[in-house]
């Protein structure tokens, strides 16, 4: 296992303080504001800790509300909403300095069988070949667009790309999940900038997830390829609205996400 992997995973392993409250913690080394996806995904954790293994994450909509600290850990303090035979609901409330910095309602399912559909996936297949440069995160990230990107250049709001952990992990349903969640915040926010490259100076751009909603349709392992599908239906307010699509590698849809973020010229 990559050491980046070993310390997300040491991220992840939130310390109890009291049933329904958890400490979370950061990479050794973090500096100015916290990522989004590693929030939203101890968020997550500490709300499954509450749940009866039983019942899988099947959807959370999250409100990104203050920018995180990296210098201080984040309590997570997690409210009971409900426990019903089929489904249970959590809210958790993600706090620094006694400030709210991040909410999340997240709802949990026993497993069941249904009526099945879904998207065929892109044509596309994983990398059989990463180069050496791109294993050096706790993911490995391969951006799946044969187009010339050149700096400066407009592209239509719509991108695809394959990652998978950088090493095996345990057969955890829950921590997949979260896994999951953690990669998600990676390249939605980028897409909906894409149209609009060398219309504006980088530096005088403000940017930051302003919301995320996910829902599992399948579980799915992370150390297996991911198809992450992405397109930018829409920017406007000073808001960029991205949507993903998550795929394995046989083509199944495994889960979906949306978000908002800020994009505000100063």
């Amino acid at each position: 296992m990559h050491p980046e992997l070993a310390e997300l995973l040491r991220v992840l392993d939130l310390e109890q303080i009291e049933v329904t409250l958890f400490r979370a913690h950061h990479p050794r080394g973090s500096q100015g504001r916290l990522y989004g996806g590693q929030i939203m995904a101890q968020a997550l954790m500490a709300a499954g800790r509450t749940v009866d293994p039983a019942r899988a994450v099947h959807s959370l909509h999250g409100y990104f509300l203050r920018p995180g600290d990296s210098s201080l850990p984040v309590l997570m303090s997690v409210d009971r909403i409900r426990d019903g035979q089929s489904f249970a609901t959590r809210r958790v409330v993600a706090i620094q300095r006694g400030h709210a910095i991040f909410e999340m309602s997240a709802s949990f399912q026993i497993r069941e069988s249904g009526l099945e559909h879904q998207f065929d996936a892109p044509a596309s297949r994983p990398p059989t070949r990463v180069p050496d440069v791109l294993m050096n995160d706790a993911f490995v990230s391969f951006l799946n667009d044969f187009r010339v990107r050149k700096e400066g250049m407009p592209l239509p709001p719509r991108q695809s790309v394959w990652f998978r952990s950088n090493g095996a992990l345990p057969d955890d349903p829950l921590l997949h999940a979260c896994l999951l969640t953690y990669q998600s915040d990676s390249d939605l926010l980028s897409t909906s900038r894409l149209p609009h490259r060398g219309r504006f100076d980088r530096a005088h751009l403000q940017r930051a997830s302003l919301d995320h909603a996910m829902w599992f349709h399948h579980p799915a392992r992370v150390d297996a390829w991911i198809l992450y599908d992405l397109d930018s239906p829409s920017a406007a307010g000073s808001r960029g609205y991205n949507r993903g699509l998550l795929y394995d590698e046989h083509g199944r849809l495994v889960a979906s996400a949306m978000q908002e973020c800020l994009m505000r010229l100063r």
